[in-house]
């Protein structure tokens, strides 16, 4: 009989510890979602922010030169920045909320410290976010203005970080890459015959990074590509469509196998 009660106990303790082990597994999976999402979230919200700025600064330019013009002119322009500073400070107020409740970082710490690494050893043309699993390249230390073709020097950087995404410590986790220009518009026939528009341009680069990781041995079906444009922004542009130089750069995401967005 006590043997029989053993045996009994010792399953009970098994499914118990098998149930929790799935119901942790299970939370670490709602966790990530509702991080993917509320991230996404906070990028939509963050174009806004930029977009907002960038009316700003377009209109204090405008204010700036208007000398002779009528007051209420002037009035009008003055209510209008007003209006603009009240809802950039809304959605600055927002995204430090929403960012807040983000429940850290998506990547284990092994990977984390990997990347971290990295971006320390590159503080000129790398950075990296652990909340959001984001390695970020300026682009103009990776290609020549208004070109695809990626420097040499991009090809070194972008080789070291293909050997961390194939090492065991990335295994469960693809690459999204996202190409980015600023707001000068292309001018050269030439370069215009390959990239029509800034759109054209920043997908071309976010597929010639993906062709050097590939070549590096990173698994395509493991990588997607995306291109935004000008339309990101993460700073104003000038007036004039003079562009900004932090506008440039190449995103480089990781989310976990599956799920490349």
């Amino acid at each position: 009989m006590r043997i029989k009660n053993i045996t009994l106990l010792a399953v009970i303790s098994l499914g118990i510890a098998l149930l929790t082990s799935g119901c942790t597994n299970r939370e670490v999976e709602d966790l990530k979602l509702r991080n993917r999402n509320q991230q996404q979230r906070i990028d939509e919200l963050e174009s806004q922010l930029n977009v907002a700025k960038l009316k700003l600064s377009q209109l204090e330019k405008q204010l700036a030169d208007c000398q002779a013009g009528l007051d209420t002119d002037l009035d009008a322009l003055n209510k209008k920045i007003a209006l603009l500073e009240e809802d950039i400070a809304k959605k600055e107020e927002l995204i430090r909320q929403m960012q807040s409740q983000l429940g850290g970082s998506i990547l284990p710490p092994e990977l984390a410290s990997e990347l971290q690494k990295f971006a320390a050893e590159n503080p000129d043309m790398v950075t990296f976010d652990e909340a959001t699993g984001m390695v970020k390249f300026k682009s103009d230390l990776l290609f020549q203005k208004g070109s695809d073709v990626v420097a040499p020097e991009g090809i070194n950087m972008l080789k070291k970080f293909s050997e961390i995404i194939n090492s065991h410590a990335a295994e469960g986790f693809d690459v999204t890459i996202v190409g980015h220009t600023d707001d000068m518009p292309i001018k050269k026939s030439e370069t215009m015959v390959a990239h029509p528009t800034n759109w054209h341009l920043s997908v071309h680069r976010a597929i010639a990074v993906e062709k050097v990781m590939e070549g590096a041995s990173v698994n395509p079906k493991r990588m997607g590509v995306k291109g935004y444009g000008e339309y990101r922004p993460i700073e104003a542009n000038e007036a004039g469509n003079k562009g900004n130089a932090k506008n440039r750069r190449v995103e480089l995401y990781l989310v976990p196998a599956g799920n490349v967005k």
